[in-house]
């Protein structure tokens, strides 16, 4: 993938369609760090380790390992609540690992990806955002919940 990838072309190579009001042909903007997109959040994992602790990207008694390759069509990492649009991570061939196999002490993450080259998720509704190389967390995000105090996750 280039740094010039748009959001048409992203939405092709995915067959993720996105909704109507999003501008296709804008370039999709790389991020090295923290990003939000609905209810889920993106970290680099410097940001919360040791709070975050991937599984090792290595067979362990014989069992495969628990990373696996992000094929071009994309990872889904979460889908809506109400079953419907997904957040889909999406990397060329090579070039990125995801696991779901993560401790967190929040108990907020779902998952982790490492990236030698820049790597995008992509949402129907939120268009698309690209993360620079490196090793990320992917947590649910929370908010505050005035009616019932406390926390919540956050509805998308």
């Amino acid at each position: 993938m280039t740094m010039e990838q748009t959001l048409a072309s992203l939405s092709r190579q995915t067959g993720v369609a996105v909704l109507d009001h999003l501008e296709r042909s804008m370039r999709i903007p790389v991020v090295d760090g923290l990003q939000a997109q609905g209810d889920l959040i993106v970290i680099p994992l410097d940001a919360v380790a040791p709070a975050v602790r991937p599984a090792p990207d290595e067979p362990r008694f014989g069992a495969p390992s628990p990373w696996r390759d992000v094929p071009p069509e994309g990872v889904e990492l979460l889908r809506a609540e109400a079953g419907g649009n997904t957040h889909t991570l999406v990397a060329e061939p090579g070039i990125c690992r995801w696991t779901a196999n993560v401790a967190d002490d929040t108990g907020l993450a779902i998952g982790a990806f490492t990236a030698s080259e820049v790597v995008y998720l992509l949402h129907p509704e939120h268009g698309a955002s690209g993360c620079a190389p490196g090793t990320y967390v992917v947590r649910r995000q929370r908010e505050h919940d005035r009616r019932r105090g406390g926390a919540r996750f956050v509805a998308d």
